[in-house]
């Protein structure tokens, strides 16, 4: 059965039981998965299509819950605002409104502290105790229903749907303290006398601030985890310069078509992706490869929207824009690793399910026990702290915001991750299976030695190579003309050119006949090549292509190419290698070629596999899997995405086709080995800070909520004051988000 994929962005949500009530409500919707994050207050939502938005949106409201819109919000001059959303707006909104309340609730607080502190404050007048009730109980009414709204409204909701969260544990706490204290202060009129009975009006106020404080700065850090896609969303230029009709005119970016001609200046912005066709410029292509260092870039040359045109003008055509664009993709791609769930969350997930009930259980017993053994004040307290201190958020958050900062810092370094489980499994890894050419090796063959045994300069046999490769499309020869450009060489038009398939070619270049290739089209052209026998073997063995040249029936040299390797290769390998990592080429080389190369790169011998068909290479991945090896397998062609799907984790070259990238769980934008090993990094820096996240949740509660049930009482005499446990249930949620920005300053 087809599904369609939707994503929105939830508001209401307060803590990961909230999360997981709406995900459990979502998925009863029929043949329907859902998946709710409370980091990033996002559902996705995978329904068959008699499920529609309307439908979808409707169950999240039924459930308690609303949805943020997602249309632009429109100036007065009718264009859109920089990367500004209804949702963003409403977010900014909101978050001023909380601090606002904060504030208020802060001032208010602190009075009504000192109303019901004033005999321990020298100097002080003396205000009947009744007066002093009073003036509380007006100062705490603003704060429990207005400055507090939130907290009863979603436990009224939960309480709609049979439902409960962190909502329904502020709410019970600060109410009963204050509905008790409200009856303390006018139970005289009603001929009830509570005379050594205090109030609570302090800790219903104090609570409910320090609360709100705590989900204030968690919004805050928040939104500084996820300002890797603002900020990767704010690249995009708003205008494109096109012409049309011989004139240049500038229009909205939303406007560009494909077939656009547009004009980019230096110093701007590239407007979407497109192939140069005039001029010539270097790029900062940073934002999608993670490199610093600029392109060169000229005519037939591939550009991307968003990246920095450094110095001079070019004219390229549009081939993709709006969501086609290679920076969309990557924000899509982003923004669905974030919201997924990494399986390590499962755990934290299925506590915070019973969280809640288990805590309001332990709330009711402890205010039971300790009615029966010390009174209603001693009861009171500890049940109003057991609630308040409980903390469904922080296990709600260790994961979620580690996946969102570690994805975020990955995209900034040209590092694609496509889920939050590929981030969690690649750090597991103890093989790495690498293709060669492409990934090990540059994937272009170039001219690396020119031996020459004739009176002809170097240059010239270069130049008559070269000249009579003009019309090959062979890859050798492609690298004798590059060689030649190189030089400067004028090449001639070869006369007379004629192809040998798995030989050579041979051709007439001004007036001299020319023929190259391999020993087999010597002989067959019965040319003599014994005096450069020796230099071919040594070439060989080096991992380089000997190609023979004669000229006028003579052999004159020998032209040696190969497929260079990337200079950081050596360098990546030996930091998997270090890290308990077994490297593995697989090539379909021959083996003296496979081993030189594997040689230079650091591989060892046995860990070599040349000579492998295309089709085989997925063979090499299942032969490491029953080894008992977790493998990851690094390609960049069409023949590489059968062993990526295979793998344990598929790592594709951004440089590569779009067929491996599909294929790949990771994809590294620069194709660069040391781009791998830095994804590798930081896949293992993220499951760190999890694992860390995790801790500090489960030990917070773990410790802090037999301590506020006043477990310790009976021992030293100590009792958690509700004020103290809600300064601590809001630091926990904020040492959470603040210990996973810590991977924004991780080295990669």
């Amino acid at each position: 059965m087809q599904k369609n994929k939707t994503t929105l962005k939830i508001k209401g949500m307060h803590c990961a039981s909230c999360a997981m009530n709406l995900e459990n409500a979502l998925s009863k919707l029929p043949d329907t998965e859902a998946t709710v994050n409370y980091a990033t207050e996002k559902a996705t939502i995978e329904a068959p299509e008699g499920i529609t938005r309307n439908k979808i949106i409707q169950t999240i409201k039924d459930t308690g819950y609303d949805v943020y819109s997602d249309e632009s919000i429109k100036t007065e001059d009718g264009e859109a605002q920089e990367h500004e959303s209804a949702q963003d707006v409403e977010k900014k909104k909101d978050l001023r409104d909380l601090k606002i309340k904060v504030i208020v609730g802060g001032i208010l607080s602190v009075i009504i502290m000192v109303l019901g502190n004033m005999n321990l404050i020298p100097g002080t007048p003396e205000i009947p105790m009744k007066t002093q009730n009073i003036l509380m109980f007006l100062l705490a009414l603003p704060v429990q229903f207005w400055v507090g709204k939130t907290f009863i409204s979603g436990f009224l909701k939960g309480l709609k749907h049979r439902n409960a969260n962190m909502d329904t544990l502020i709410a019970i706490g600060t109410l009963t303290a204050f509905i008790f204290s409200t009856f303390v202060t006018f139970a005289e009129g009603l001929g009830i006398n509570f005379k050594d009975i205090g109030t609570y009006f302090d800790v219903s106020a104090v609570v409910i601030t320090l609360v709100l404080l705590g989900k204030y700065f968690e919004a805050r850090a928040k939104g500084k985890a996820s300002s890797a896609i603002k900020k990767l969303a704010g690249l995009s230029p708003k205008t494109a310069r096109i012409v049309r009709d011989g004139k240049e005119i500038d229009i909205p970016i939303d406007e560009v078509a494909v077939g656009d001609e547009i004009v980019v200046r230096p110093g701007e912005r590239i407007p979407v992706d497109g192939v140069i066709l005039s001029g010539e410029s270097s790029i900062d292509e940073s934002m999608v490869t993670g490199e610093s260092i600029p392109a060169d870039k000229g005519v037939g040359a591939q550009v991307y929207g968003a990246t920095i045109n450094k110095s001079g003008s070019f004219t390229f055509r549009a081939e993709k824009v709006g969501k086609d664009t290679l920076l969309a993709q990557i924000i899509k791609l982003v923004e669905e690793a974030q919201g997924s769930k990494a399986p390590i969350q499962r755990l934290a997930d299925v506590i915070s399910g019973y969280f809640v009930p288990a805590v309001l259980t332990i709330a009711i017993g402890t205010f039971v026990v300790w009615y029966i053994f010390a009174g209603l004040g001693i009861a009171l307290v500890t049940m109003v702290a057991v609630v308040v201190i409980a903390c469904p958020c922080a296990l709600g958050l260790a994961t979620p915001t580690a996946i969102m900062v570690g994805t975020g810092k990955g995209a900034e370094k040209g590092i694609l991750i496509k889920d939050a489980e590929s981030l969690e499994k690649f750090q597991k890894i103890d093989a790495l299976l690498l293709d060669k050419t492409g990934t090990i090796t540059k994937g272009e063959p170039e001219v690396v030695d020119v031996h020459n045994i004739s009176s002809l300069s170097e240059n010239e046999l270069v130049r008559l190579s070269a000249s009579a490769e003009r019309r090959s499309e062979h890859p050798l020869g492609e690298a004798v003309v590059r060689e030649a450009e190189k030089r400067r060489l004028v090449l001639s038009d070869p006369d007379g050119f004629k192809s040998i398939s798995g030989q050579g070619i041979k051709a007439e270049i001004d007036g001299k006949k020319v023929v190259k290739g391999n020993e087999k089209m010597m002989k067959k052209e019965k040319i003599d090549v014994s005096k450069l026998t020796k230099q071919a073997e040594s070439y060989a063995k080096e991992g380089k292509t000997p190609v023979y040249v004669a000229v006028d029936g003579k052999s004159v040299g020998i032209i040696a190419i190969a497929d260079t390797m990337k200079d950081d290769s050596r360098v990546a390998i030996k930091n998997f290698e270090d890290s308990l990592v077994d490297v593995y080429m697989v090539t379909g080389d021959n083996k003296s070629t496979a081993r030189a190369i594997a040689k230079k790169a650091g591989i060892k011998e046995s860990h070599v596999f040349a000579e492998v068909a295309p089709e085989d290479k997925e063979k090499k991945v299942k032969e490491l899997q029953k080894k008992n090896q977790k493998v990851a397998m690094v390609g960049d062609g069409i023949n590489d995405a059968p062993a990526l799907a295979t793998a344990d984790i598929g790592i594709a070259m951004g440089t590569g086709t779009d067929i491996a990238m599909e294929a790949g769980q990771i994809t590294a934008m620069n194709g660069s080995l040391d781009t791998v090993y830095s994804a590798w990094k930081l896949s293992r820096n993220t499951m760190k800070i999890i694992k860390e996240n995790l801790f500090w949740a489960f030990a917070y509660n773990i410790v802090l909520i037999p301590v506020a049930a006043g477990i310790l009482y009976p021992f030293v005499g100590i009792l958690l004051n509700p004020m103290i446990a809600s300064a601590a249930m809001a630091a926990s949620s904020v040492t959470v988000v603040s210990n996973s920005l810590r991977l924004k300053r991780s080295k990669i």
